[in-house]
């Protein structure tokens, strides 16, 4: 099994973007061959300053490594239609047509599964759709994908605002957890998350807020909910609070330190981008030759 995603170069990855994507990193290099990327170009669908952006290709290496090495139609997209209710700006078409974008980089590397949170769902609907036209038109030549979505933290919502998902991009930080945010920080922001009426520890519809907090501290402890309310059962908003902090805190304790260890080392960094891009250049090179070959266009082989 080959197993690819990407992530956009930015060291402001969030909690959800961990329980989401890059726990799922971890746990599929022992199930398959995996290809990780740094999606530098997907980057530039919004404005960006390009000194800015290699800076942040580092950055998001070396949380990466820190990481693993410790263990249909384009405008009902929902992301484009978030980020462009978002941007003053002129939307670039690179933006409208980043789902092509990704569905390019994922079809290259011949992808069996797509780790990612839920977010990304309907645009993996939108790769196998692209696969599945293209082989009933060409035959079989390109490989049909199929999504990994966490059972459990596939959304992870904004701690001051349980009905957005949480996110890098929100009008306030407070209710972002940041992957190498200061320990006293994230503390402070768990102590301070938005809660509902009453003081059960107990998941319902009507509960978004203390819902999500159930299902970070049963992703990072690695339980299920219901053992979750199980074991708070009878105490406080409070209480739970505090532990969903310290159970926060140990989990990503040891990506910031393997984080502040790596970061320093540019070269090497820059060599694990060099060694990985050319591995992956050779696998994409053999399905290009196939695509071209099936449509009847470029040099023959």
């Amino acid at each position: 099994m080959r197993i690819f995603s990407g992530i956009q170069p930015t060291g402001r990855k969030h909690l959800g973007n961990y329980i989401g994507a890059i726990r799922q990193y971890v746990e599929g290099q022992d199930r398959g061959e995996a290809i990780y990327c740094i999606v530098d170009l997907h980057a530039i669908t919004v404005a960006y300053d390009p000194e800015d952006l290699r800076r942040y290709v580092l950055d998001t290496t070396a949380m990466m490594l820190a990481a693993v090495t410790a263990h249909g139609d384009l405008n009902r997209m929902h992301q484009f239609k978030e980020k462009s209710a978002r941007q003053r700006e002129l939307i670039s078409a690179g933006l409208f047509l980043y789902p092509v974008l990704q569905a390019a980089d994922i079809l290259a590397y011949d992808t069996d599964e797509v780790p990612v949170g839920d977010d990304q769902r309907q645009h993996i609907e939108l790769t196998r759709d692209i696969a599945l036209r293209f082989n009933e038109r060409f035959g079989e030549t390109l490989v049909v994908p199929a999504h990994r979505i966490p059972e459990i933290g596939a959304r992870i919502m904004d701690l001051q605002d349980p009905a957005a998902k949480m996110s890098t991009t929100a009008p306030s930080e407070q209710g972002t957890l940041l992957v190498l945010e200061e320990e006293s920080a994230i503390l402070k922001k768990l102590k301070r998350a938005v809660t509902d009426a009453g003081s059960e520890v107990s998941r319902a519809p009507d509960k978004p807020g203390i819902s999500n907090l159930i299902d970070i501290y049963a992703v990072v402890r690695g339980v299920s909910p219901e053992a979750v309310e199980a074991e708070f059962s009878g105490r406080g908003y409070g209480d739970f609070k505090a532990a969903v902090g310290e159970a926060v805190v140990e989990y990503l304790r040891p990506v910031r330190e393997r984080y502040a260890e790596m970061r320093p080392d540019e070269a090497g960094l820059e060599s694990v981008l060099a060694d990985g891009a050319e591995r992956a250049r050779k696998i994409a090179s053999g399905t290009l030759a196939r695509v071209r070959a099936a449509m009847g266009v470029g040099s023959p082989a």
